[in-house]
């Protein structure tokens, strides 16, 4: 069973730089065919897909985020991480990592509450 667990700071001042790990056990982020993702979710909005790292390392993001987004991985820990500059109040949001193949998401995280305020 795939599992996902986010981890970083609960709160983020603005203009700094968030940064989010996702580690994943059952399962290796190199195995061919799956990908891994970070989506969030404002309150009081719906979820918005930030951005993916394929299992071979390339990335791509949305591009109202791309300016400002990086993920990367570390392999021998089989984990991911997001980062993400420059916050504002409007990056307030639970923040998901999530495996993703063929469109479908069948794995996600708990979910782990980012809050940009000073």
């Amino acid at each position: 069973q795939v599992q996902l667990q986010e981890a970083g700071p609960g709160l983020v001042k603005p203009s700094q730089t968030l940064s989010l790990t996702c580690t994943v056990s059952g399962g290796s982020i190199t195995a061919n065919g799956y990908h891994w993702t970070w989506i969030r979710q404002p309150p009081g909005k719906g979820l918005e897909w930030m951005g993916v790292i394929g299992y071979y390392g390339s990335t791509y993001y949305s591009p109202s985020l791309q300016s400002r987004t990086a993920i990367s991985r570390n392999t021998s820990k089989n984990q991911f991480s997001l980062q993400l500059t420059s916050v504002t109040p409007e990056d307030t949001a639970v923040y998901f990592c999530a495996r993703e193949s063929g469109g479908v998401f069948p794995y996600w995280g708990l979910g782990t509450q980012v809050t940009v305020s000073s």
